[in-house]
């Protein structure tokens, strides 16, 4: 690879179609596209200013680098990132990109971020202001993901989640194939017209969760005290290991939990209206 080390670059183009570069010290200042269509490249302890920076880019490496927010919408069109370490304080990151690795990696303003995006790996990632993260996206792994945005995954599928703290208002929504384990969840109308999201080991904050849902699965999960309003119209199978607030109208399957403020089962209750809602027995508690 050729190296080009504590170099600065400005303007249009700068790296235009490019091929097997090491980027190491380099600064890219205010301009568009620094690093477009190129392949083969790593960049190593740069800084990021000007908008673009990496578009329709192949096999590419970024280790301790910083996004400043002027980098804004940085990588779209792209294919086989691998980024550990570094700092993005940019928005509209990561658009229509497949295979995409993200370690130690911190999103600082992360809005309409990851979206259209496929074959996604996060690890040990944080994502704040991050409305509207992962939207339309297809394979998604995650352990340990702290997010702090609303309306998380909405439209994703093919979704597993791991030893996760997510503060997410309407996360999940009309989400396909979701699984998620020992994570916390804190957000209203939780998952709200999803398809198979299992939920493993989880612990539910917000109102009005888990409505509208097909093929739910809940498997020894707790719900916080303002976890209101539970399942409405959902085809449910559940095992909640704690007090629910209030359930309403779920549509079919089974719910089992410890103990219940109320149920609600009114006039407007759909076919087949036939869930179970049961308590579980003393001596599952322990």
């Amino acid at each position: 690879m050729t190296l080009i080390e504590n170099k600065e670059f400005g303007g249009e183009r700068p790296l235009y179609c490019q091929h097997d570069l090491h980027l190491k010290g380099v600064t890219i200042h205010a301009g568009e596209s620094g690093i477009k269509e190129c392949q083969n490249i790593r960049c190593e302890d740069c800084t990021f200013e000007g908008k673009y920076p990496l578009w329709n880019t192949d096999n590419f490496q970024v280790h301790r680098c910083t996004f400043k927010e002027t980098a804004r919408a940085a990588l779209w069109y792209s294919r086989n990132l691998n980024m550990t370490d570094t700092l993005v304080e940019a928005p509209k990151m990561f658009r229509d990109m497949q295979g995409i690795h993200l370690e130690r990696v911190e999103l600082t303003n992360a809005q309409e971020t990851l979206w259209h995006c496929r074959d996604i790996n996060l690890k040990d990632v944080k994502a704040n202001n991050a409305d509207y993260i992962m939207m339309y996206c297809d394979g998604i792994e995650i352990n340990n993901l702290r997010l702090y945005g609303n309306y998380g995954f909405q439209y994703s599928k093919n979704i597993t989640i791991r030893n996760s703290i997510l503060h997410t208002k309407d996360a999940f929504w009309e989400t396909e194939n979701c699984t998620v384990y020992n994570s916390l969840i804190n957000g209203e109308f939780l998952a709200w017209n999803s398809r198979n999201l299992h939920l493993v080991c989880c612990h539910i904050r917000g109102k009005q969760p888990l409505c509208y849902c097909d093929g739910l699965v809940l498997e020894n999960c707790t719900f916080d005290p303002d976890a209101d309003l539970a399942f409405e119209y959902s085809d449910v199978q559940a095992t909640i290991r704690s007090h629910v607030h209030s359930v309403k109208n779920p549509r079919h399957g089974s719910i089992r939990a410890f103990s219940y403020g109320e149920i609600i089962l009114d006039e407007n209750i759909k076919l087949p209206a036939d869930c179970d809602i049961e308590r579980l027995p003393y001596d599952e508690k322990a």
